[in-house]
């Protein structure tokens, strides 16, 4: 399959936007932020990912400055966590509903980055960079402005490995074996959630190379 025919439908883009808004917006929330800053969280989740992946990686134009949709997504989103925002906060679970929403967020976002680096003629290893890059950027960004240490840097539920395991399964099944990558791409999202719900379900952690 050629990079031209590796094509996936708006709608993966437009939900790993809107998840990553919605996670972001609920942390900016805990942290007690006004409007501007619980709208400012959810545009680094967001966006932050591609902002990389575009700006550094591919030097192409930021969809976020030419889709008309993406900056309404981030304000919808915005406003509902504001609109719910007492709701939100009183929910127990909290920690684990913005896991959840990420594990939505993810995947889509790592698909879509797979298909911009194999667009660009990259080699398979630079294709899955892309991917894992457009993964958890957006998160990486947000933990770091709003001071927390990065849950990707730190020991704990497993993330970066399922993300690299999902971005090989998906070239190799779509670049290698030729099937068709819309419905892999939404094989990835749905076996990709399953696995982040057993891992927040059992608490399957990474331990660190060094102890005490």
């Amino acid at each position: 399959m050629s990079a031209t025919e590796f094509q996936l439908p708006a709608q993966f883009d437009y939900l790993a936007i809107f998840a990553w808004a919605l996670a972001g917006a609920i942390v900016g929330l805990r942290k007690r932020y006004d409007l501007v800053g619980v709208f400012v969280t959810a545009m680094l989740s967001s966006i932050g990912g591609g902002l990389v992946r575009d700006g550094l990686l591919l030097h192409r134009t930021p969809p976020v400055l030419t889709d008309p949709y993406y900056l309404p997504l981030i304000i919808i989103a915005t406003l509902i966590v504001v609109v719910f925002r007492v709701r939100i906060e009183r929910t127990a679970a909290i920690n684990k509903l913005v896991a959840i929403i990420d594990a939505v967020a993810t995947p889509a976002f790592a698909v879509v980055g797979l298909q911009l680096g194999a667009q660009a003629g990259l080699p398979t290893l630079g294709i899955m960079l892309i991917g894992c890059v457009s993964a958890v950027g957006g998160g990486l960004l947000r933990d770091v402005v709003v001071r927390d240490e990065p849950e990707l840097l730190r020991p704990g539920q497993f993330v970066a490995i399922p993300v690299a395991v999902a971005c090989a399964a998906f070239l190799v099944l779509t670049l290698h074996f030729g099937f068709s990558p819309t419905p892999i791409a939404w094989a990835t999202v749905v076996v990709f959630v399953l696995v982040r719900l057993l891992t927040i379900r059992y608490d399957w952690r990474t331990r660190p190379l060094l102890e005490g």
